[in-house]
């Protein structure tokens, strides 16, 4: 079902269309409860981040291996040249910020990983709005799903929560593993005021909203970016709904048409600089956050 389908029997006002492009696809999962003779329906799924995150996270492991597997001592080709540089660019980052080397074998390739993963997954933005949502629109309900169909994973909070949420794991173990849990849990409550009896349940309650600022802000950070350049590419397809239809220049949908192809191409080369830098953002955020584990206060 296209947007206008779904709006009713008339063209989807600009509105509508937005409203349309921002629900996710979903299923309902329910089963009867025996005790209560009831119907206890599960929070729906945003099956579109599932499915896209983890396929283009699959193809950034990928070729991450391929390079690695085809690594020659010799003159290196285009490919693993671009990788290697972006392997070095990373380890000198993590260098700056973790200077514990053991730790860096892991946290290294992670933050590669990272990089990566969310740079594919911001650079789903890139493709047109409608191409493969119109795709889905007659194969959704088939399945058993509703026809909608978002293709950019950090555009939805719950991804970027869940990246967040495991970069604040990692963090909690490295505390543990560099301090020990008793030095851990000493810094939990004579830091950052002092080892002091009184100050104890301060110290407790001003780490515990440090550890959910920093997992809030990582994540909420790059949600709203995405969120809002998605949310432009939205806007300028709308100046070109009637281009294909329009080729009179005397007419202003000529021009709106003519706008469309202007905006839409420099705000993609724009966006190009965007997705790369929230992806960098994103990485050195998680560097930064693993070597604040390996310190003391």
């Amino acid at each position: 079902m296209s947007a206008a389908e779904n709006a009713g029997t008339h063209a989807p006002t600009s509105g509508e269309y937005i409203q349309h492009h921002l629900h996710h696809l979903q299923k309902n999962f329910s089963f009867e409860n025996v005790e209560q003779k009831g119907i206890i329906d599960f929070s729906l799924f945003n099956f579109d981040s599932l499915v896209y995150s983890i396929l283009l996270g699959a193809i950034g492991c990928f070729f991450l291996w391929r390079a690695a597997s085809k690594a020659t001592s010799g003159v290196p080709g285009r490919f693993q040249a671009a990788v290697e540089i972006l392997s070095e660019m990373v380890d000198n980052q993590a260098k700056g910020v973790i200077h514990n080397a053991t730790s860096r074998k892991l946290v290294s390739p992670l933050a590669l990983t990272v990089f990566v993963w969310i740079f594919l997954m911001n650079a789903m933005d890139m493709l047109p709005v409608d191409a493969i949502p119109t795709l889905w629109h007659s194969a959704g309900p088939a399945l058993g799903f509703n026809n909608y169909m978002r293709v950019v994973p950090t555009a939805d909070v719950s991804t970027t929560l869940g990246l967040s949420s495991s970069v604040l794991l990692v963090c909690l173990v490295y505390n543990i593993k560099i301090k020990g849990i008793g030095g851990w849990a000493h810094e939990l409550i004579a830091a950052p005021f002092g080892d002091k009896w009184f100050l104890y349940p301060v110290n407790f309650l001003m780490q515990m909203i440090e550890f959910a600022a920093k997992t809030m802000s990582h994540g909420m950070r790059l949600f709203g970016n995405m969120f809002a350049g998605e949310l432009v590419f939205m806007l300028i397809a709308l100046m070109g709904g009637t281009w294909a239809w329009q080729f009179n220049p005397l007419s202003g949908m000529f021009w709106l048409g003519f706008g469309h192809v202007v905006a839409g191409t420099v705000w993609s080369i724009f966006h190009i600089l965007v997705i790369t830098l929230q992806a960098f953002i994103f990485m050195m955020l998680t560097l930064i956050y693993v070597g604040q584990a390996h310190d003391s206060h």
